[in-house]
């Protein structure tokens, strides 16, 4: 029987137990693969991954936006977003305002700094993006994204 890509990459001796095993192991060696590729890249402009997956909420909404609001769209459950929070505002990314109706709420907002650091950015992550999986055909990329979408279902976590 012929040994899988993954398996001569693990130097595994026996086959996986089952084909959903294998499947895992190359989603979960491909993401450290991808996670440590970005987490260079965002080193050299002073971000972790967190950091700039809320930089990029607040630019994409483009307006103030509740803390909890903002945690609810991170790609990564951020468990404590309050001192993502205060990192990015330590850096002068980000600002807090307090809502007037209701003063349990905080405003989150870009600064001019930040902006301008997304801007530079902007290119170099689309790079990567394209470094990473480029070599990919639309129709393959959409079908990767439908496929890991579709694994995602069986998790609880996909809203309707």
């Amino acid at each position: 029987m012929n040994s899988s890509r993954l398996q001569d990459e693990l130097k595994k001796k026996n086959p996986f137990e089952v084909p959903e095993q294998e499947a895992i192991l190359n989603l979960l060696r491909t993401n450290d693969y991808f996670e440590n590729r970005f987490g260079r890249l965002f080193r050299d402009y002073g971000v972790t991954a967190s950091q700039y997956n809320v930089l990029r909420i607040l630019s994409g909404e483009g307006k103030p936006m509740p803390c909890l609001e903002i945690a609810s769209r991170t790609i990564q459950v951020v468990p404590a977003i309050t001192g993502l929070i205060d990192r990015l505002e330590k850096q002068g990314l980000v600002q807090r305002h307090r809502c007037e109706q209701d003063r349990r709420v905080v405003y989150i907002s870009l600064t001019l700094k930040a902006e301008k650091l997304l801007n530079r950015m902007e290119g170099p992550v689309i790079e990567l993006h394209r470094e990473l999986v480029g070599h990919l055909t639309r129709q393959e990329l959409k079908e990767l994204s439908r496929l890991l979408e579709k694994a995602r279902e069986s998790t609880g976590s996909e809203e309707a």
